[in-house]
Formats: C-alpha cells, structure tokens, sequence
C-alpha cells in the first residue's frame, strides 16, 4: 500500500508555508495557499520583514500585569497614563476590545481585559478568566465605576452579571453599556459611532 501524499505540483516549502498558515483563525486551505505564494512572488525583503515582524511578536509583546491588555510595556501606556481616570474600568473580553474603544476616543478611564467570557461548554468558567486581578483591583480606595463592556452574546451577558454580583461587597457602581450594541455581535466589528453611544448610555446593574 503506497502512503505517500497525492503530489500537487507545488514545492514542500510552499506546502509547508501554506500549512502553517492555515493555523490563523478564519484562514482555510485555500486562502492559505494564496498567501504563500503570495509571499513566494514577493521581494526577499518583504519575507524577511515579515518573519522579523512575527519574531517581534513573540519576543516582545506581553500582558500589562495590572490591565491584562497586550503590551511592549509594563505597566501598558495606559495603565501608565496619569492624565487618564484611574477611578473608571472598563471591562472587556479581549485586547481587540480595547482597541475598538480607544479608537471612539470617547473613553478616558482604563481598562480590566477578562481573556474570555464565561462559557461553561467550552470549559470557561469564572476561575478561567481574570475576575479575580479585577477584584484585586477594587481593595483600594481608587476606584468608583466598573463598566462592563462584555460581548452583546449570552456568554458576555452570563459575564457581567457575574461580574456585578462579584463587585457588591466593594463600594463601587457597576454599569453595563447601553444596548445600541446588537445581541450576537462582537465590539471590534461594532462601528464608532455605536459604540461610543454604548459607553454614553451605559446603565446601572443592580
């Protein structure tokens, strides 16, 4: 019985390259292989600057200890910003989300990144995400809003009011932004306008 693999008429090294691309999410086969030979097409230098990019990546980007966004720094600016309010957080599911509300350039307090949302069926739990940095967070006298910023799905809606429920012993108000957001959708493909109207309208979880 011959094992070997169909031939496809393409060079390892560019079957290997388009496997490995496959990897990303939403990246199928098919993509995949024109990206390689996209990159096969391309000048050395554009090789070379991207695996220098990707080396990049790994070796110098990190979590800010104190926000838990994606960062080359520790603390991130933001956390580090002493013009922001430190007495606002706004929580979020994952470093995307903060860029989506950055770029509004409507919010100017921090933020608390939970790396998910609670999700029993995928094995997520509240001890899978960072609830417990954020109630570190809220032992000092410093902060007076938590805004819960979680995804409009019933993940992100389980979320939050675990989170309220968590935040009642501290002397803190729990808001949740406005509903201009629609059920099922995610923040970073939400359009500036509504999200900022989000963050404007946010109400209190009691």
């Amino acid at each position: 019985m011959n094992d070997k693999p169909a031939p496809s008429g393409l060079p390892p090294a560019v079957l290997s390259l388009a496997e490995r691309l496959s990897g990303f999410p939403g990246v199928g086969r098919k993509s995949a292989m024109r990206m390689a030979l996209h990159v096969l097409k391309s000048p050395r230098d554009f090789a070379l600057s991207l695996a220098e990019a990707l080396i990049a990546v790994k070796d110098r980007v990190s979590f800010c200890r104190t926000c838990w966004t994606l960062s080359e720094e520790d603390p991130c600016p933001i956390c580090a910003d002493t013009n922001r309010d430190h007495s606002k957080i706004c929580v979020v599911e994952e470093p995307g989300d903060v860029i989506a509300i950055e770029r509004t350039g409507g919010w100017r307090g921090v933020y608390h990144v939970l790396g998910g949302a609670i999700s029993p069926l995928d094995g997520m739990g509240p001890d899978e995400i960072r609830i417990g940095p954020l109630l570190e967070r809220l032992k000092g006298a410093e902060v007076r809003e938590v805004v819960i910023a979680t995804n409009p799905t019933s993940e992100g809606e389980t979320t939050a009011l675990y989170i309220a429920r968590a935040c009642q012993p501290f002397k803190v108000r729990v808001t949740r932004i406005a509903r201009g957001i629609p059920m099922g959708s995610d923040l970073e493909l939400v359009d500036d306008s509504t999200l900022q109207q989000s963050l404007d309208g946010r109400t209190e979880i009691r």
